[in-house]
C-alpha cells in the first residue's frame, strides 16, 4: 500500500473528518489514478484511507477514517447500502431520489439517482472511477433496478484526466453496449408530489432532473394556494418542474422562461400530461435578464416569481461577479412583483454561501425600494445531505420572501 505524507499542520482536516487534501498539503508519495493509498501524517500517524487523484487540484478524497477498515467490494457494498437504507427512511413522496450524493455518504465523486426503475450515475473521481464496476454491481444488488444509465459527462472529469461517458452501464440481460435490449428507452416518466413529469436520462441536466429542488416544488405550490397567487413567472424554468407546482397551487397565467426551445417544450408536456389547461401557460424562449427588463417596461406584474439561475460562481473565486448578477436579477425580481406577491429565489453555486446570498437579495430588495417578509429559508431536499464536516456540499440555498 502507498503512502501520501501530509506536510506538517496539513493534518488538521482529515483529524476533523474532512474528506479532501489538496495539492499544497501533500508533502510526498505518488500513486496511480484512483489508486487507494494510505495517508499519514508528517510524524507517520495514520490520517485516512483514500482515492489519489495525481492531476486534480484535490489531491485525496478520503474513503474511510478508521486504520482498520478494507476499501475492498464489501466497502463498497457497504456504503451502497447505507445510503439507499438512508433514503428509504426518509419517506419521500416519489419514486425518484438520490441515492448516493459523493462525500456525504462516503463515496466522494459518485452520484446516483433513481428514476422509478432505472438507475443514472456520475463517476466524477478517479476512485469512483478506478471501482466502477464493483459500483454498479452494488448499486443494482441494493435497490433491485434493472438498468444503470452512465452520465460521467460532466466538465468536471477532464479535471480528473477522465474521458467524459455516456451510457448504458448496466441493462437487463448483461452489461454495457454488448448486452441484448439496445433500444431500452432513456426517457421516463417520474411521479412527484402526485404530479407526473418526464425525464430523459440520456440527454436531461445533471442526470436527468433536478431533484434537489423538489421540496422546493411542492413548498411553491403550497404557497401560492394558502396566499391566493393567480399570475406566476418561472425563470430558468428548464422543463417546467416549477410552473406545474404553480398551476397545481391554482395559478391561473403561469409564464416559462428559459432560453432552451426543447426544455420548454416539454415544459408544455408537462402541463398537458397532468390535465391542466394548455390556456393557462405561456412559455417564452428568450434570455431571462433581457425577459425581466422588457417586462419592467411593459408595465407587467406578477404574484409569484420563482429565480432559479444556473450557477453563476462555481467558486469562490467567482463570488464577486456572481454577486452582481444575483443582485441584477433579483432587484428586477423585485420591481415585477405585487404587493404581497411572492419571490422563490435561488442559488446553486457553491462559491456564494447561504449568508452572502441573503445579504445579496436584501441588497436587492433595498435597491428596488422593496420590503418583504422571510417566510422560509430554502436548501436542498433531504436526499441531497451533507455532513457537518463538509460544508461544502450546502451548494443550494434559496429564500422565499413575500413582498410587503
Amino acid at each position: 500500500m502507498k503512502t501520501i505524507t501530509l506536510r506538517e499542520g496539513k493534518e488538521r482536516s482529515l483529524l476533523k473528518r474532512h474528506p479532501w487534501v489538496f495539492q499544497g498539503s501533500v508533502d510526498k508519495g505518488k500513486a496511480d489514478p484512483g489508486e487507494t493509498v494510505r495517508v499519514a501524517a508528517h510524524d507517520g500517524r495514520f490520517l485516512a484511507w483514500a482515492a489519489y487523484s495525481p492531476l486534480s487540484q484535490i489531491r485525496v478524497r478520503a474513503w474511510s477514517f478508521d486504520e482498520a477498515e478494507r476499501i475492498d467490494a464489501a466497502f463498497f457494498q457497504r456504503r451502497v447500502q447505507a445510503a439507499v437504507a438512508f433514503r428509504a427512511r426518509l419517506g419521500i413522496d416519489s419514486d425518484a431520489v438520490r441515492l448516493v450524493h459523493g462525500e456525504a455518504d462516503g463515496l466522494p465523486g459518485l452520484v446516483v439517482d433513481r428514476y422509478g426503475d432505472v438507475l443514472s450515475a456520475q463517476f466524477l473521481a478517479t476512485g469512483v472511477e478506478r471501482f466502477k464496476q464493483v459500483i454498479a454491481d452494488a448499486l443494482l444488488e441494493a435497490t433491485g433496478c434493472s438498468a444503470l444509465y452512465e452520465r460521467s459527462d460532466a466538465a468536471v472529469r477532464e479535471v480528473e484526466g477522465l474521458p467524459q461517458v455516456k451510457g448504458w452501464l448496466r441493462r437487463p440481460g448483461g452489461q454495457g453496449l454488448d448486452a441484448p435490449d439496445t433500444a431500452l428507452p432513456t426517457e421516463l416518466t417520474i411521479r412527484e408530489h402526485g404530479w407526473h413529469l418526464t425525464v430523459d436520462v440520456a440527454e436531461g441536466h445533471k442526470t436527468g432532473y433536478y431533484l434537489d429542488q423538489r421540496d422546493s416544488r411542492k413548498r411553491f405550490a403550497d404557497l401560492v394556494r394558502q396566499l391566493g397567487l393567480r399570475s406566476v413567472l418561472n425563470c430558468y424554468s428548464y422543463t417546467g418542474g416549477f410552473s406545474v407546482a404553480a398551476l397545481a397551487g391554482g395559478a391561473t397565467d403561469v409564464t416559462s422562461v428559459d432560453s432552451s426551445g426543447p426544455a420548454l417544450e416539454r415544459a408544455r408536456d408537462h402541463v398537458a400530461l397532468n390535465g391542466f389547461d394548455p390556456g393557462r401557460h405561456t412559455t417564452l424562449d428568450a434570455d431571462v435578464n433581457g425577459t425581466l427588463r422588457q417586462f419592467l417596461k411593459e408595465g407587467r406584474r406578477f404574484d409569484a416569481i420563482v429565480l432559479d439561475p444556473p450557477k453563476f460562481a462555481p467558486t469562490a473565486a467567482h463570488a464577486e461577479r456572481a454577486a452582481r448578477a444575483y443582485k441584477d436579477i433579483n432587484r428586477l425580481g423585485f420591481l415585477l412583483l405585487n404587493p404581497g406577491g411572492l419571490l422563490m429565489t435561488y442559488s446553486c453555486s457553491g462559491g456564494i454561501s447561504a449568508d452572502l446570498f441573503h445579504k445579496i437579495v436584501a441588497g436587492a430588495g433595498l435597491d428596488a425600494g422593496v420590503d418583504g417578509y422571510l417566510v422560509q429559508r430554502l436548501e436542498a431536499a433531504p436526499d441531497h445531505p451533507t455532513t457537518v464536516t463538509y460544508p461544502e456540499g450546502e451548494y443550494l440555498k434559496g429564500l422565499a420572501i413575500v413582498r410587503r
